[in-house]
């Protein structure tokens, strides 16, 4: 079976190949990354709660602090999930330590983490990190891209799973969901919506890869099995 699906994936120029039976194999180990907002993250705490994801969360890491009582921080401590508050500068982005807690994981997520990973942290980390993005790429890449369509006068807004690469918000993408605004929205209901869009793309996309749906092929392109 390696060496078929091996000349499977010179074939067809894939960039990897697995073979993973889901209902025999242990569930995939990922850290979840994340800063102040939070919708996403708690989301996927609830769905990995509720048994959605055949997931083993081994951490939360944050560059944003939070206290004793906050709802995260209670559900990390009820459900034994280590939380590492790493707080970052433009000078250190503390990756090193970051790799030090993710080391064993499976993959990572980035769960509305608002910083930017170095390529060294990619090529040492060397495992596939996906990334919710609350704009549909490739149009509004970067910070405040529920402003930047709020402003181009958009019809549709939306969240773009993709896997991390080197170029901010160019990774090949997984999963895409929209939803419709109109004149009436102003920025504020553009940012609701968004986050709601986030959570059920982000989730969407975990669920997909975890179920091995995604085949990625050449540079920068998915094929994604529907279930």
């Amino acid at each position: 079976m390696d060496a078929d699906f091996s000349n499977l994936s010179k074939k067809f120029n894939a960039m990897k190949s697995v073979v993973r039976v889901p209902d025999i194999d242990p569930k995939y180990k990922i850290s979840i990354l994340a800063s102040k907002q939070e919708h996403c993250l708690v989301d996927l705490l609830h769905g990995w709660q509720d048994g959605r994801f055949p997931i083993h969360i081994t951490s939360v890491i944050s560059n944003h602090e939070r206290g004793p009582n906050t709802h995260v921080i209670r559900f990390l401590e009820r459900h034994g999930i280590p939380y590492y508050y790493l707080p970052t500068t433009k000078e250190n982005k503390r990756e090193e330590e970051i790799l030090d807690i993710v080391g064993d994981t499976d993959f990572l997520v980035l769960a509305r983490y608002m910083q930017v990973l170095s390529g060294d942290f990619l090529k040492s980390y060397k495992k596939d990190i996906i990334n919710i993005h609350h704009g549909l790429l490739p149009s509004f890449k970067g910070s405040n891209p529920s402003k930047q369509a709020f402003d181009a006068g958009v019809k549709l807004i939306g969240a773009t799973t993709h896997f991390v690469s080197e170029e901010l918000d160019a990774g090949p993408i997984i999963e895409q969901l929209v939803e419709r605004v109109s004149h009436r929205d102003n920025l504020r209901t553009f940012i609701q919506k968004s986050e709601e869009v986030e959570k059920r793309c982000l989730a969407k996309a975990i669920k997909s890869y975890c179920e091995l749906r995604i085949f990625p092929y050449e540079a920068n392109k998915t094929v994604v099995f529907r279930s």
